[in-house]
């Protein structure tokens, strides 16, 4: 039986113009607003069209160029640490060797990290894979699979969906209905605020991920914003001092209490899929053993990783190049009057916490998606344990000098630590969508190094250009046009603050103490068989902002009723997948319409390129009633199509 076309030139050059236009954008938004796009649905669209002319064009080869192309949303994500090194003025440009090395051996330290942790986290788990399942059917849609009936139906569901997400981030574009909504208010003896992004998107992903995960969040949301912000704003005297108060509460006190939930229910999680993971290594292999036994043939070929031997070669051999760029950035700094401790210590850092991000970040993409997955905790924590590691070395003092260069270095581990995050974020993501279209493991895998390669070859120009025009913020001399780069800036604070001894650990402690009581509450329900509430999705629910996630939780509660009604119609698995699809076209819709606004935005150097009308007040009720209406209109089209 012959193979069918997988990893084509056509589409490895197709894939690597798709990164070089949304990494682009990508970069743009995320150090404007601080949030990327997801990049495989679009891409996924675009190869379709674009591939549909040829007549031998597969499903998987389509799959190939997603997955390329998904590096631009996974390693745009960097622009979260390297920033920092020019905020603090260690950087006045990014350099462009430099740069292209750490995103490239992070990014493919990532690839390398996950292939193993695919037969654990992938085909050896429920976790839902959100995007991972959307990508899938909007291939298997565009590829006909289920039958013309089926087909037309599914298609008819991503296209409503999507349609109508995308009409309504247009017209918040435009100015015509709110693109979020927020009221701050005094609280439970402080003050608060309650806000929701208007984005189907975010209904979509709450159907995809299920209840639970839904409810865990919403418990995270309302430790964060019903009992904590109101702890540390206290009583504010001026109403209209209420906003700023309640977002600098966020940002300096309850983010860093996210943080330590997060961090332990990081580690909780690493120790119940350690065994799942220790498994897939074996059945690695085990692979591997029949591959040189002349027996690779018997192996189906949906699981054929990368021989595991050359993922372990290819590991140790980056610390190699790893060993010459720190060398290289040390060079007059007080690291140098330590070089080979410090440079064996870090080499041996990046090792180990490349194994536990990639592990826990593979997690939190199968439970809540890539885009939504607080991939910045993760940076947070990697920060926290290398300045940690430097303070042990070089200890706390008061040399401003000296904190910045070791500060510096943080950043510089950080930043190939992110690149293992990003890259395993969103490759576990790939090979979900790649084990539900017949994909080959391996040559998903080499098709996102080489996507890597070309993000990593186009991010750093991109950086230097939007320094050059706009700067960050906090740089010396950054004028009123300067980017935000917000994690940029936090995850340097942190670091800061533990090297010059001022970081506020009460906070971490408590975040710490709250995971603790999640993950006993977790193993409690599990055991007693009355569901589960995830401890790093209540993390989350602390950590990111309630814009962000207040609509997760909805969506998962009507994703929930919908099910319901779905197992009793007359053809139940057809109308449950109506609803994935449905699901699936909220974010197809955004996503493609993300990429046509950044691209918008960034050629004309704006960040509102499409408003045709001035912030008023009714734009907030307005776009409450459309986006309810919105919801409605697809469901009830949805159950009619099942019908």
């Amino acid at each position: 039986m012959s193979e069918p076309r997988e990893l084509t030139l056509r589409g490895v050059v197709l894939g690597a113009l798709l990164t070089v236009v949304f990494t682009a954008a990508n970069v743009y938004l995320g150090l404007k607003i601080g949030l990327t796009f997801a990049t495989s649905i679009p891409a996924a669209v675009i190869s379709m069209a674009a591939l549909r002319g040829f007549s031998d064009v597969t499903i998987q080869e389509n799959n190939i160029v997603q997955t390329i192309a998904s590096a631009a949303g996974t390693l745009s994500a960097i622009i979260f640490v390297l920033p920092g090194l020019i905020m603090i003025g260690w950087w006045a440009r990014f350099p462009y060797g430099q740069s292209v090395a750490v995103i490239a051996i992070g990014g493919i330290l990532g690839v390398m990290y996950s292939v193993p942790l695919r037969r654990a986290l992938v085909t050896g788990s429920d976790l839902p894979y959100p995007e991972g399942l959307a990508a899938a059917e909007v291939l298997r849609v565009g590829a006909g699979v289920g039958g013309a009936g089926e087909n037309r139906k599914g298609l008819g569901a991503i296209v409503l969906g999507g349609g109508l997400s995308a009409l309504y981030a247009l017209g918040a574009k435009m100015g015509l209905v709110a693109e979020e909504a927020a009221l701050a208010t005094r609280f439970a003896g402080g003050a608060t605020s309650f806000s929701a992004s208007f984005s189907l998107a975010l209904i979509g992903v709450g159907h995809l991920v299920g209840l639970a995960v839904g409810i865990a969040m919403l418990i995270g949301l309302v430790i964060g914003w019903l009992v904590l912000v109101p702890l540390y704003t206290g009583p504010v005297d001026h109403a209209m001092a209420l906003a700023g108060a309640v977002d600098a509460a966020f940002r300096h006190k309850v983010r860093f209490v996210g943080a330590g939930t997060i961090g332990v229910a990081a580690v909780w999680t690493l120790l119940r899929v350690i065994g799942p993971i220790v498994s897939g290594i074996g059945a690695a292999l085990a692979a591997g053993a029949r591959r040189r036994a002349g027996e690779g043939a018997s192996l189906a070929r949906e699981e054929r990783d990368l021989p595991i031997g050359l993922v372990g070669a290819v590991v140790l051999a980056a610390m190699l190049p790893i060993g010459l760029l720190l060398s290289n950035f040390v060079k007059g700094g007080p690291v140098a009057g330590a070089f080979w401790p410090t440079l064996v210590a870090t080499v041996i850092f990046i090792l180990v916490i490349g194994i536990v991000i990639a592990s826990v970040c593979g997690y939190m993409a199968g439970l809540i998606g890539a885009s939504n997955s607080p991939i910045s905790g993760t940076g947070i924590l990697a920060a926290l344990g290398m300045a940690l590691l430097l303070a042990a070395i070089f200890g706390r003092h008061g040399d401003p000098a000296a904190i910045r260069a070791l500060v510096a270095f943080t950043l510089f581990v950080t930043a190939i630590v992110f690149g293992v995050a990003t890259v395993s974020n969103d490759n576990l993501q790939d090979l979900k969508t790649g084990a539900l279209v017949g994909a080959t493991p391996w040559r998903q895998q080499v098709a996102l190094v080489l996507g890597v390669v070309f993000g990593a070859l186009v991010i750093p120009p991109i950086l230097q250009l939007l320094n050059q025009t706009f700067g960050f913020q906090g740089t010396p001399g950054a004028g009123p046009q300067a980017l935000a780069a917000p994690q940029a800036a936090l995850i340097t604070a942190i670091a800061q603050g533990v090297l010059g001894g001022t970081l506020d650990w009460s906070l971490i402690a408590l975040g710490a103490a709250i995971g603790v009581v999640v993950v006993a509450l977790d193993e409690a329900l599990r055991k007693a068989k009355r569901g589960s509430l995830p401890p790093l999705a209540v993390g989350m629910g602390i950590y990111l902002p309630m814009s962000l996630t207040l609509l997760v939780p909805i969506g998962a509660i009507i994703g929930h009723f919908y099910n319901r009604w779905a197992a009793r119609a007359r053809d139940p698995a057809l109308a449950e997948r109506l609803g994935v699809l449905a699901a699936t076209g909220l974010i197809a819709g955004e996503s493609l319409f993300g990429v046509f606004f950044a691209g918008i935005a960034a050629a004309t150097g704006s960040p509102t390129p499409l408003a045709v009308v001035a912030a008023q007040s009714w734009v907030a009720p307005a776009g409450l009633v459309v986006f309810a209406a919105m919801i409605a209109g697809l469901y009830r089209a949805v159950v009619r199509a099942a019908r």
